[in-house]
C-alpha cells in the first residue's frame, strides 16, 4: 500500500482557536484599530450605497432611492461632450509632471539627508523640509498668488528690476501647469522624505562597512547597496502613486485657476466640483466620478502586476 502524504496544515478547529488565542492576547492593539475603521466605514465605505446615482437621473426631493434609471446615459454623455478629452489630458499631464519631477525628489533628498553628518543639520534640514506640508492648502495657494501678483509679486518686482515685462502668470494657460507642480513639489517633498529615510535607516550598517574596506567610494555605495536597499520601498510608493494617477487635488487648482486657465489647468476632480455642487447636476458628476475611480483602480492593479513582474514586489 502506497504511504498516504501528510500536510503540515493544522486542523481548522485548532486554526480558529489560535485566532482567537491572537485576537485576546493582542486585544489592545485590535481595539486601537476600531477608530480608523469606523472611520474608513463612514467616509469611505457607507458612501459607496450613493454610487447608483451615476446610473441614475437623481432628484434630490425624492431621494436615491425613487429616482428614476438612466443606464449609462451620464456616461455617453460625458464621453460625447467637448470637456472629455480636455480634462483628462490635463489630468494625465499634470500627474505625469508630478512622477517626473516631484516623485523622484523625495527620493533625492533622503538621499542627501542621509549623507549629512552633523545630527544638528540633519534635524533642522528634516524640519525646515517638513514643514510646508503642514500649512494649509488654502496659504499656500494664497502665497502663490501673492508671489505671482502682477503688482506687487516678488517675482514680477525681480524681472521689473532686471528689465523684462511683468508677467500675469495666472492667466497665461501655458504656466498653469507648472505652477501647479511646483507649488506642490514645495508642499509635498519635505513629507514624503519621511517614509525613505525610515527605509535608509534600516540597511544594515556592516554592508557599507564591508563595502569601505573593500574600497568603494560615496557613488559605488550608493549604487550598489542604497539604491537596492530602498528599491522595494520606491516600488510600493510608485504603485500607490499610479493610483492616483487620474487624481489631481481639486483644492489647490480650484484656488489657482480661473475661466482663462481652464484649457490646461480644468481636471477631473475640479470639473467634477464645477458640475456637482456649483451646477447641481449631481449624476452627471456621479458618473464622471465613477469613471475615475474604476480608472485609478485599473491603473493600481497594472502597475502592481507590472511590478511584481519585474522586481517581484507588490501589493498583494
Amino acid at each position: 500500500m502506497k504511504k498516504l502524504a501528510t500536510t503540515g496544515a493544522r486542523p481548522v478547529g485548532k486554526r480558529r482557536g489560535t485566532l482567537k488565542r491572537d485576537l485576546f492576547r493582542d486585544r489592545q492593539l485590535y481595539l486601537m484599530l476600531v477608530p480608523f475603521l469606523l472611520w474608513f466605514a463612514v467616509f469611505y465605505y457607507f458612501p459607496m450605497y450613493g454610487i447608483q446615482i451615476a446610473f441614475k437621473d437623481y432628484q434630490p426631493y425624492v431621494g436615491i432611492w425613487d429616482s428614476p434609471w438612466v443606464g449609462l446615459e451620464h456616461f455617453k454623455a460625458f464621453f460625447s461632450s467637448p470637456y472629455a478629452y480636455r480634462i483628462i489630458r490635463n489630468t494625465i499631464l499634470i500627474n505625469v509632471y508630478s512622477i517626473i519631477f516631484v516623485f523622484p525628489a523625495s527620493i533625492v533628498l533622503a538621499l542627501l539627508m542621509n549623507e549629512l553628518r552633523s545630527a544638528r543639520m540633519k534635524t533642522f534640514v528634516q524640519t525646515v523640509s517638513y514643514l510646508p506640508y503642514f500649512v494649509s492648502t488654502v496659504v499656500v495657494a494664497g502665497l502663490v498668488v501673492t508671489f505671482l501678483s502682477p503688482t506687487a509679486g516678488i517675482i514680477n518686482v525681480l524681472l521689473d528690476h532686471l528689465g523684462f515685462d511683468r508677467v500675469y502668470f495666472l492667466t497665461k494657460p501655458e504656466y498653469f501647469r507648472s505652477i501647479y507642480v511646483i507649488m506642490t513639489a514645495w508642499q509635498g517633498v519635505g513629507f514624503g522624505t519621511i517614509i525613505y529615510t525610515s527605509a535608509l535607516c534600516s540597511i544594515d550598517s556592516e554592508l557599507y562597512e564591508a563595502a569601505a574596506i573593500d574600497g568603494a567610494g560615496r557613488w559605488k555605495k550608493l549604487v550598489h547597496i542604497t539604491l537596492p536597499g530602498i528599491l522595494p520601498t520606491i516600488a510600493i510608493m510608485l504603485i500607490i502613486r499610479m493610483g492616483s494617477m487620474m487624481t489631481v487635488g481639486s483644492e489647490a487648482i480650484i484656488l489657482l485657476y480661473q475661466p482663462i486657465t481652464y484649457e490646461t489647468g480644468d481636471v477631473i476632480s475640479s470639473y467634477v466640483y464645477r458640475t456637482g455642487l456649483v451646477d447641481s447636476n449631481y449624476s452627471y458628476a456621479a458618473a464622471v466620478d465613477l469613471f475615475n475611480g474604476v480608472i485609478a483602480l485599473l491603473l493600481v492593479a497594472a502597475s502592481n502586476f507590472v511590478s511584481k513582474k519585474l522586481s517581484d514586489v507588490s501589493i498583494w
